[in-house]
């Protein structure tokens, strides 16, 4: 049994937060939370003793995604469609590389900010070693201002998830150079298909307004669709690959 320095204490040594706490970590309102659950967005909380409900980090999880895909110009409507079409089982941590993922689409994003301000918004005190493992992720970059670090807020939470993982500094170094080429590679064949199979036949019935409206819906609602295909083929190739590997051991 653990007790957590900002929730309750629970049987499975997970930290759990209040409403209040959540909203505060999340950045968000407790009104809001509460409309997320009405509207199923978010699951029910676990109701504690004194019947006080208590959230975990797959609600923390699930409002970055929310607020992400948001920022990619989605209604409620559809983010709630895109959450349903999500396994059921998923956990804070598949949750957190979703909206990574989707976050990717998104421009350049990154700001600078203090160590002060970066701790505040991993949510934990950042030594020099998690900073070293965090550049090595790509999450964050030193900058020429003595205690300033360039941040990329999209991929921020998933790292600092990232740094009780007990991986070694070079692994992870080799780790994001295969993710980076292969990545790289996928993302061309679908930009090749793209242009070859449906810009190019569009440029060619541009002044057909039905296929104009179709284009512009597509391109909404296609950034959103291709994380969820590539997140899914790459969980079910990696279930594949582990097992194989259970098997050989």
């Amino acid at each position: 049994m653990t007790t957590d320095t900002e929730g309750v204490t629970t049987e499975a040594g997970e930290p759990t937060l209040t409403v209040d706490e959540l909203a505060a970590r999340a950045g968000v309102t407790v009104r809001t939370i509460r409309f997320y659950g009405t509207k199923g967005l978010l699951p029910p909380p676990v109701i504690g003793p004194r019947r006080v409900g208590h959230y975990g980090q797959e609600h923390l999880s699930r409002l970055a995604l929310i607020e992400e895909l948001q920022h990619q110009g989605m209604t409620l409507a559809a983010i709630e469609r895109y959450l349903e079409q999500l396994p059921a089982d998923l956990s804070a941590h598949d949750l957190a590389i979703h909206r990574a993922l989707v976050a990717s689409w998104a421009p350049d994003s990154a700001e600078d900010a203090p160590r002060a301000e970066l701790e505040r918004r991993a949510g934990r005190p950042l030594g020099d070693e998690d900073l070293d493992r965090l550049a090595a992720m790509g999450v964050v970059a030193r900058t020429q201002t003595p205690g300033t670090y360039r941040v990329d807020p999209g991929l921020l939470r998933l790292g600092v998830q990232l740094l009780d993982v007990p991986i070694a500094h070079e692994t992870i170094l080799a780790a994001r150079t295969v993710l980076m080429e292969h990545t790289r590679s996928a993302a061309h064949e679908l930009s090749r298909l793209f242009r070859d199979e449906v810009w190019g036949p569009y440029r060619e019935r541009e002044s057909d307004p039905e296929h104009v409206a179709a284009m512009r819906s597509l391109s909404a609602h296609m950034q959103p669709m291709v994380v969820q295909a590539l997140v899914t083929a790459f969980q079910r190739s990696l279930k594949e690959e582990l097992r194989e590997w259970l098997k050989e051991g």
